[in-house]
């Protein structure tokens, strides 16, 4: 039985591939090994998602599984990506948002639900998931509850809202796609480039952001799109800030800046592609990077950075044309779907 106030067990539901842009696909129909792949992940992850109101130590689970505690975690970890210890603390931690954000219960009380034997260990170890402390956290009203995991297993509060993974584009997976594809391209043309013509001053420089300089070049007006991408995914996912102009030269190469942005793009696409579909735009969550902390909604930060790179795009398709290079299309999000179709 659940404690007073404790949130409804987790639930997860297997999600189907997904390509570079979040977008799902399915390879080819159904074949002899998926149907019990899936059936042997399903059950591993349901020995975990049941042990979060029990005493389980790592020999328990093994038990329940009847493997060997080494067999166990070999499988476990190779199926869900994910050793199932550290998988059951981050679904505690994630209840644990989840209480603080949507009931009354004294933050104590919270921690000791965790699994915590103290505040003090409740607070350090919350602090360290979230970036901000537990009672932070509920003054902040942050009311999303996931923590970046490559497995897509969360804590859900048991209210089927999610909209599931379709073989659908909606406006998400176009902005989302057409953005990174338009930037992939853009650096891939400034490859071609020498040194001189990457740093040569622009003509008409822009300050986009009051907390910001004007872009003075075309790395400089790349890097920053790049850079926009990489600030958000780590206040995502508890990452560390980018470096922004203070980065050493080998990482604003075009090359180098294209690696970044692959890296960026896959942190960000998985959370967002989470809240998508579950319809959480309006959800919030602590930016822990800012100083001091804030708190914003999903789908405003989303359009920020469409609306902010979209900009910086077709200035910097004016900068290289003037530098004489060919650019194909104006840098509209139709382009990336008819690359789609043709592809």
């Amino acid at each position: 039985m659940l404690r007073r106030g404790a949130a409804p067990r987790v639930t997860a539901t297997p999600a189907l591939p997904r390509g570079n842009f979040g977008i799902p696909y399915q390879a080819g129909g159904p074949s002899k090994w998926y149907f019990p792949c899936v059936d042997e992940a399903q059950r591993l992850r349901e020995i975990v998602l049941d042990s979060l109101d029990q005493e389980q130590d790592a020999n328990g689970f093994a038990r329940r599984a009847y493997r060997s505690r080494t067999q166990f975690y070999r499988v476990f970890r190779a199926m869900i990506e994910e050793t199932p210890v550290a998988m059951r603390r981050r679904l505690l931690l994630e209840r644990a948002a989840w209480q603080l954000s949507r009931t009354q219960l004294p933050v104590t009380d919270i921690g000791l639900d965790a699994n915590y034997g103290s505040l003090e260990a409740f607070t350090r170890a919350f602090r360290n998931a979230f970036g901000v402390s537990p009672s932070l956290y509920r003054r902040m009203g942050a009311t999303y509850t996931h923590l970046h995991t490559a497995n897509g297993i969360h804590h859900r509060s048991g209210k089927d809202d999610t909209k599931g993974a379709g073989l659908f584009m909606d406006l998400f997976d176009i902005f989302s796609g057409q953005e990174s594809w338009h930037t992939r391209r853009l650096l891939d043309l400034a490859k071609t480039l020498n040194g001189e013509q990457l740093d040569r001053p622009l003509n008409n420089q822009i300050r986009v952001f009051p907390w910001d300089g004007p872009d003075r070049s075309l790395r400089q007006l790349l890097d920053r799109m790049v850079q926009t991408k990489e600030a958000w995914a780590a206040a995502l996912t508890g990452g560390s800030a980018p470096l922004f102009d203070n980065a050493p030269p080998e990482d604003r190469t075009p090359s180098a800046m294209l690696a970044r942005l692959e890296k960026a793009d896959r942190a960000f696409h998985s959370v967002l592609t989470d809240v998508r579909n579950r319809s959480a735009w309006e959800d919030t969550f602590v930016d822990a990077l800012c100083e001091p902390p804030e708190t914003f909604t999903f789908g405003g930060m989303f359009a920020h950075v469409i609306t902010f790179n979209a900009y910086r795009r077709m200035v910097a398709i004016d900068v290289l044309r003037g530098l004489g290079l060919q650019v194909e299309g104006v840098g509209c999000p139709m382009e990336y779907l008819e690359s789609l179709a043709k592809a």
